[in-house]
C-alpha cells in the first residue's frame, strides 16, 4: 500500500516532520523517500519541480495523485486511510472543529517563531533593527502564552484538543519541538513543556525524529 507513495523531504523542516508522523501514525511505512539538502539547493531540482512548481518540501506522490503543502497532505492521509491507525480526525463536529483550529493556528506559532530564531536568515543585515527583533520576541512571548493557557484550560496531561492524540498534534508537535533546540527558557511556557515532554517518546515521533 505505502511502495507506491514518494515523499522529498528535508532534515530539520518541520512540515517535512508532520507528514513522518502522520505517515507513522497511519501504519504506512515502507514509502519511499528522498532525503534533499536545503543548504545545497536540493530541493529546487527538476525532479521535485516536476511535481511541485514552488519547488518546497515536502513533496509528496501516492500513485498518480501529487499532494504539495504539509497539511494538505496531513489531512490526504486521513482521508485515504480514515479506518487504518491512529484515527487523526474525530467524527463529532464539535470535536472536529478544535481540532482544525489548533491545525491552523499552528501558522501563527510557527510564524513567530520563525522571525525570532531566524531572524538574521530572513532580514538583509542593512535592514535589521534591534526594535524589530525586539518585537518579534515579545509577539513570540505573548502567543506561547496563549498556548500556554490552552493546555491549562484542556488539564494536565491533555493533548492540543482533547484527550486524544490528534491531527492538531501531528502538525503542531514539530514546532514545539524546537523550543528545547532553541533553548527557550521553560519557564516561558511551563504548560507547553509539559506537553513536549508527554509526546516526544510517542512511537511515531521518535520513529520519525528529525
Amino acid at each position: 500500500m505505502a511502495q507506491n507513495m514518494m515523499l522529498y523531504w528535508g532534515s530539520g523542516s518541520p512540515p517535512c516532520w508532520r507528514v513522518i508522523i502522520a505517515l507513522e501514525e497511519k501504519m504506512l511505512q515502507g514509502y519511499k523517500h528522498k532525503l534533499l539538502s536545503f543548504d545545497k539547493n536540493e530541493h529546487k531540482c527538476e525532479e521535485v519541480k516536476a511535481l511541485n512548481p514552488r519547488a518546497q518540501l515536502p513533496t509528496f506522490k501516492h500513485g498518480d495523485i501529487v499532494v504539495n503543502e504539509s497539511f494538505a497532505v496531513c489531512l490526504y492521509l486521513e482521508s485515504a486511510f480514515k479506518s487504518q491507525g491512529t484515527r487523526l480526525i474525530p467524527d463529532d463536529p464539535t470535536e472536529q472543529a478544535l481540532v482544525y483550529q489548533r491545525m491552523f493556528e499552528t501558522n501563527n506559532l510557527q510564524q513567530k517563531m520563525y522571525d525570532v530564531a531566524f531572524y538574521d536568515y530572513y532580514v538583509p543585515e542593512g535592514e535589521r533593527h534591534e526594535s524589530a527583533l525586539k518585537r518579534n520576541k515579545e509577539n513570540l512571548i505573548a502567543e506561547l502564552k496563549l498556548w500556554d493557557g490552552y493546555l491549562e484550560k484542556m488539564g494536565k496531561g491533555s493533548y492540543l484538543a482533547g484527550k486524544n492524540f490528534t491531527m492538531a498534534d501531528v502538525v503542531c508537535f514539530p514546532i514545539i519541538a524546537l523550543f528545547p533546540r532553541l533553548h527557550c527558557p521553560p519557564e516561558r511556557c511551563p504548560r507547553l513543556m509539559e506537553y513536549y515532554e508527554m509526546l516526544k517518546d510517542r512511537p511515531s515521533i521518535k520513529a520519525s525524529w528529525l
